[in-house]
């Protein structure tokens, strides 16, 4: 028994196996498939509760909270902002300046970090914010307050803009 040619071919011509098809590649803004987020949006809710209230405390009992301080004995870039941001946070402008020079740019892009992060920590069960983006915007201006932090730590050991901090 011979064989049909398949439609649109004829009969004397050979068939020819179609080309395997490429397997499609993940674009490169997706993401694999994260896993179920545990617990309920409750659970997560007091577990990030849980922490601020022991970061709220270490703070409050003036606990030393930063490794490279504790280590080292010296301040590290950002010592000084957790004070300058409890005084900016009292309307007490000067002494918060005094404390960390940065305080002003810092405190802010932080607790929109925080925040932000902590939304989508309790409503998705992940922590990520726009910090995580790869956009030349978050790039730079991570760079630049970088830099930044680490030109007012080194000036500060030599006696500028308050320094050296208190550890």
């Amino acid at each position: 028994m011979s064989a049909l040619p398949a439609p649109g071919r004829r009969a004397d011509e050979p068939a020819i196996a179609p080309a395997p098809s490429p397997v499609p590649s993940p674009s490169p803004g997706l993401r694999a498939s994260a896993p179920a987020p545990r617990g309920s949006a409750l659970g997560r809710a007091a577990r990030l509760a849980a922490v601020a209230a022991a970061f709220g405390l270490a703070v409050a009992l003036r606990i030393p909270l930063c490794p490279f301080a504790l280590i080292t004995r010296h301040p590290c870039p950002g010592c000084g902002l957790t004070r300058a941001a409890l005084a900016l946070a009292t309307g007490d402008l000067h002494e918060a300046l005094h404390l960390h020079p940065l305080v002003i740019p810092v405190v802010p892009v932080v607790a929109l970090v925080l925040l932000q992060g902590s939304y989508n920590y309790v409503r998705h069960g992940r922590w990520y914010t726009f910090a995580f983006q790869q956009t030349r915007w978050i790039t730079l201006g991570s760079i630049v307050l970088a830099v930044a932090m680490i030109a007012v730590w080194f000036v500060r050991f030599f006696g500028l803009f308050g320094g050296p901090v208190p550890v």
